[in-house]
């Protein structure tokens, strides 16, 4: 599983967004799960990085969050609607949530 977080300098939630899928990760006992950083600086960069505002996370190169719009092509925060409504950084549970659905789906596809 390749783990990937697209932020730019600029966004006050990246950190959050790192420690928080961290947490995730080990709870799932994948601790030896890396996360890589994508620090992004031009739209071109983040273009090719699969951004989607900052934070993105980003597994075996797919969005792990269904995005609330379409990327406008700058270097912007991102929104992330979860069921406390609006926010810059899907809780820990959000990311567990999605995590899982996600290497469920992986393995319905084998």
């Amino acid at each position: 599983m390749e783990v990937r977080l697209v932020y730019f300098d600029g966004c006050p939630s990246w950190q959050l967004a790192w420690k928080r899928l961290r947490q995730v990760l080990d709870r799932l006992d994948w601790a030896e799960v890396p996360i890589s950083g994508v620090r992004v600086e031009t739209v071109d960069e983040a273009s090719a990085a699969g951004f989607a505002g900052s934070p993105t996370i980003l597994v075996d190169g797919r969005d792990l969050f269904r995005r609330s719009t379409e990327w406008s092509g700058g270097l912007a925060c991102r929104l992330y609607r979860t069921r406390a409504g609006s926010v810059g950084v899907p809780g820990v549970e959000d990311i567990m949530s999605a995590l899982m659905e996600r290497v469920i789906d992986d393995d319905d596809e084998c």
